[in-house]
């Protein structure tokens, strides 16, 4: 289960993602996530899709390894496309099923929902897996600066934030050990009435979430034995510093931009 989902994990590389600042990294995200919803056509989807290859090709991170991490979203992308392929009644009718017909309006608006969809799951997927922990958490906290001056604490949110995707891995790995150990004390999770799958849940989840609070506990003493009261007064072992590479990047994703402004009408 911690193989099938590849949020929070990290996977050391020297590509030219991994060395691109984090700050990079993150404005560049955020900003696809905004304008991949202005894609309307074959042509600007094929700009956006391009972008999310070529991003993935260049941080050198194994294709296997991606495609099985993103096993548990192909359900949620293969019935986006189909309620709305099922729903929508626009265009001309292309296939008829029973009682039910299909419109090339369905067709196309599943498809473009699923697409979206799909990108936004990749891209920010290799943002997690080219990204250390410590790289958001200063990304993060560096980029939120201004809202010190209003007594925001930026430091506390964003080492929260880092600490929530490292653990994520984690939790997944400790539910596969209690369902595992669960199972072979004959609880059945997979068969049987919908009201009795649910109760075994309950010795899964009573199990997981005291093991997630002792190693908070554990983690917040570790922190106070090594003497940590937030970031006043803390350096840090590497500056983050905009190179010329994430200047290039920066003008490639405004090309980018601009064609698919273009492309879109």
């Amino acid at each position: 289960m911690n193989n099938a989902l590849v949020i929070g994990q990290y996977v050391p590389g020297n590509s030219i993602i991994h060395k691109l600042d984090p700050r990079t990294k993150i404005s560049i995200i955020f900003i696809y996530v905004f304008i991949v919803f202005f894609a309307n056509n074959v042509w600007s989807y094929g700009i956006l899709t391009a972008f999310a290859l070529a991003s993935l090709i260049s941080s050198k991170v194994p294709i296997k390894f991606i495609l099985k991490g993103l096993t548990p979203v192909w359900f949620l992308i293969i019935f986006t496309f189909i309620l709305h392929m099922i729903v929508t009644k626009e265009g001309k009718p292309v296939l008829e099923i029973f009682t039910l017909t299909i419109y090339t309006g369905g067709l196309i608006q599943g498809f473009a929902i699923s697409m979206r969809f799909f990108l936004l799951i990749l891209v920010t997927s290799l943002f997690t897996l080219t990204t250390t922990p410590i790289e958001i958490t200063d990304a993060i906290e560096d980029m939120l600066r201004p809202l010190k001056k209003v007594k925001f604490p930026v430091h506390e949110l964003a080492l929260m934030m880092s600490i929530s995707l490292r653990f994520i891995p984690t939790l997944l790995q400790e539910t596969e050990k209690i369902s595992k150990a669960q199972a072979s004390r004959g609880v059945d999770f997979k068969t049987g009435p919908v009201k009795e799958r649910i109760k075994a849940v309950v010795p899964l989840l009573v199990p997981l979430f005291v093991s997630a609070f002792k190693r908070a506990e554990e983690l917040a003493m570790a922190m106070e034995a090594r003497g940590y009261q937030g970031g006043e007064g803390r350096t840090k072992l590497r500056e983050l510093k905009i190179a010329k590479r994430d200047v290039f990047i920066y003008i490639l994703f405004l090309c980018i931009i601009i064609g698919l402004f273009i492309t879109r009408n």
